[in-house]
């Protein structure tokens, strides 16, 4: 055996499937109107279980679920009081930023709890009615915000309530590599071509540019991206927001939306076959969406940290370099 296939079997047996912490980013928790103002419920996201709860006055908090005074589980037996989630246990009280504003029986509280939180609370907004919550596994405070997305955002001009939800048994950065491994289109899709692509970065943001023009988007860290695809002067676009569950599921959502042309137009009928062209359910078309084909890879592959590409692989190893940026601390 050559040096080069005794280092291919050393490698092939320490491969790992997921071999990666949670990424800090902003992420989708769950639409806004699924929670109502005193409600609370368990969520299990980033690795972990939260409480998760809206205000009386409709703030959305995200807390650990453990009380710091003995441990109680807050999402059992918990409740929401006012703009505090109350531990069931001694009914102390946490605002939405992890700090305690009342301990009822108590006539000295602990001094720390004057000088800073004690809960761990991960900042929250509600936003294209959704609600979003802030990860960094170092606790860091956002360093960047949430982007202006006029599909969601406009309450005029746009249309489309499709959208889906699908668990996936892999990390999220493979997930996210997918969109420039464009080779793997013809390949496991059964597209015609292998379109070209280009990727720009800039901070925390991705530009990708499929097809030349054809597939434009904006990716905003691991949790975020907006692809709009063109056709004969037609845009629709794909609203994706995965969830790191756990560090080996992840789970994928997606809204389509696209101008609010009126119906029975070539426009509209346009839109709506890029609609189905994205899930790969067009007429007329033998490509394969990605639920029935990226599923089967990415619940069973491993990652291979020195891939061997070639020239058409995509700009692979530059996507994973940015895409460190979201793993605080990590060596090199």
């Amino acid at each position: 055996m050559n040096d080069f296939n005794r280092e291919l079997l050393l490698e092939s047996k320490q491969l790992e499937r997921c071999p990666f912490p949670i990424p800090s980013g902003w992420f989708f928790v769950d639409f806004s109107d699924s929670l109502k103002p005193g409600e609370l419920r368990n969520v299990v996201l980033f690795d972990q279980e939260w409480v998760l709860f809206r205000t009386e006055s409709g703030q959305p908090g995200m807390t650990d679920p453990y009380c710091p005074h003995l441990g109680a589980h807050m999402g059992h037996g918990g409740s929401v009081v006012g703009e505090n989630l109350r531990c069931p246990f001694h009914h102390w009280e946490y605002n939405r930023e992890g700090w305690c504003k009342n301990i009822p029986y108590a006539k000295v509280t602990p001094p720390i709890t004057k000088k800073q939180a004690i809960l761990r609370a991960l900042p929250m907004v509600d936003k294209y009615g959704m609600m979003w919550a802030w990860f960094h596994p170092e606790c860091e405070v956002p360093s960047w915000e949430l982007p202006y997305i006029p599909e969601l955002e406009d309450e005029t001009g746009y249309t489309g309530s499709r959208r889906g939800s699908w668990t996936a048994d892999t990390c999220i950065q493979e997930i996210a590599e997918n969109g420039v491994d464009v080779a793997h289109l013809k390949f496991l899709h059964g597209a015609p071509i292998i379109p070209p692509v280009s990727a720009t970065y800039d901070g925390p943001r991705m530009k990708l540019d499929i097809g030349q023009g054809y597939i434009v988007g904006d990716v905003y860290g691991p949790g975020l991206n907006v692809m709009r695809f063109t056709k004969d002067g037609v845009t629709a676009t794909m609203i994706s927001y995965t969830q790191p569950v756990t560090l080996e599921k992840s789970r994928m959502n997606m809204s389509f939306r696209h101008k609010d042309y009126a119906e029975g137009t070539k426009e509209a009928m346009i839109a709506k076959h890029l609609v189905d062209h994205m899930i790969g359910a067009a007429e007329g078309e033998e490509s394969a969406g990605f639920e029935s084909v990226d599923f089967i890879v990415w619940n069973n592959k491993k990652y291979r940290p020195k891939p061997l590409l070639c020239d058409g692989d995509g700009p692979i190893l530059q996507f994973r370099k940015w895409f460190k940026q979201f793993y605080p601390g990590m060596a090199e």
